[in-house]
């Protein structure tokens, strides 16, 4: 029998994971949105059903919940107790205790939950973490996502939680901590921050991000909303012995010592779907829930981006002082809040 796979969420990033299920040859049961207008739009896209967010999961295996964050953390368990596996979007949701009760969640029904930080499954990504132990010692890592304010949705809203570090920055971050623990350099001790806003809301626009490790050795990571209309994702990896780099978006390229490195050839249409993840992602959560373990991109690893996110915020607040992870502050406060100091 085919994998049954429903949407809650009809947006943009819902398309990609509707798309990716196509190409798997996965069975698209259902969408639902907030707005039955978009339900019917995706449904008849993809020869679905347009449903209310009451009737899912609709039978499906998987639900792909593309809620906004502040959704995040209801949306996913309900549909985890009601028997679905869960690609949950990132950001993973606002708070730590969000993002506790999540985890506890996929703990009581099999770890059946992905966090979608698709850049993870990206055949770049991977291929540039597999070469991060050949750099030697690390003495340099940067990791870039920089690209225009999105002219959507309710991104620099105080609802949505956070803005270019907490709902782009997820994305550098993760791919930084990825690559930094590859090279022998562990988890994040402590984070330091500088945030800028923008005109006409209260959010953050431009996020420049230092990461410490035990060693004593820091990464930097930019996201950032200021930089568009063109794209410009990218990594960097230097040790005493080797260098990586990638670009990201919006091509994908790998060098190892200026070398380019071959990357597969993508045949979904369009291309991204498999060059940024999205279907190797989706693959991989259905082939972890038939072999019963617990996907890499585990609710964990997403309570740990955001753990780093909201230090991030936090250090801002204090005017870049270094704020130690574990984190202890908090837990009920979204990003905004953290950075102003409620």
């Amino acid at each position: 029998m085919s994998t049954r796979v429903a949407l809650q969420g009809a947006g943009m990033i819902a398309m990609a994971h509707a798309a990716s299920a196509r190409f798997l040859g996965y069975e698209l049961v259902g969408v639902a949105s907030r707005t039955a207008e978009r339900a019917q739009r995706t449904a008849g896209t993809f020869g679905a059903t347009a449903l209310t967010y009451d009737a899912l999961p609709a039978g499906a295996d998987v639900v792909a919940v593309s809620t906004p964050p502040q959704c995040h953390a209801d949306d996913a368990i309900r549909m985890l107790e009601s028997g679905a596996a869960v690609l949950l979007e990132k950001p993973l949701c606002r708070t730590l205790d969000e993002a506790d009760r999540i985890v506890a969640a996929a703990a009581a029904h099999g770890g059946k939950l992905l966090y979608a930080e698709n850049l993870a499954y990206a055949p770049v990504v991977q291929r540039m973490v597999a070469l991060a132990p050949s750099v030697g010692r690390a003495t340099h890592l940067e990791v870039r996502s920089m690209q225009g304010l999105p002219t959507w949705g309710a991104f620099t809203t105080d609802e949505w939680g956070g803005g270019a570090l907490f709902d782009l920055g997820v994305h550098p971050l993760a791919v930084a901590m990825l690559l930094a623990n590859a090279a022998g350099e562990g988890r994040v001790v402590g984070v330091e921050a500088e945030l800028r806003g923008g005109p006409g809301h209260g959010s953050d626009e431009h996020a420049e991000v230092t990461l410490h490790f035990r060693s004593g050795f820091a990464a930097h990571v930019v996201s950032s909303w200021q930089a568009g209309p063109e794209s410009m994702w990218d990594a960097q990896l230097a040790g005493d012995q080797g260098v990586a780099r990638a670009e990201l978006q919006p091509v994908q390229r790998l060098e190892w010592n200026g070398d380019q490195v071959a990357l597969p050839t993508a045949t979904a249409t369009p291309a991204i779907l498999e060059t940024a993840g999205y279907v190797a992602q989706l693959r991989a959560l259905v082939d972890d829930v038939a072999r019963g373990v617990e996907p890499v991109m585990s609710a964990a690893f997403g309570r740990e981006v955001l753990q780093v996110v909201l230090a991030g915020y936090t250090s801002a607040g204090l005017g870049g002082e270094q704020v130690p992870l574990p984190f202890t502050g908090p837990r009920d406060r979204t990003p905004l809040q953290l950075w102003r100091g409620a």
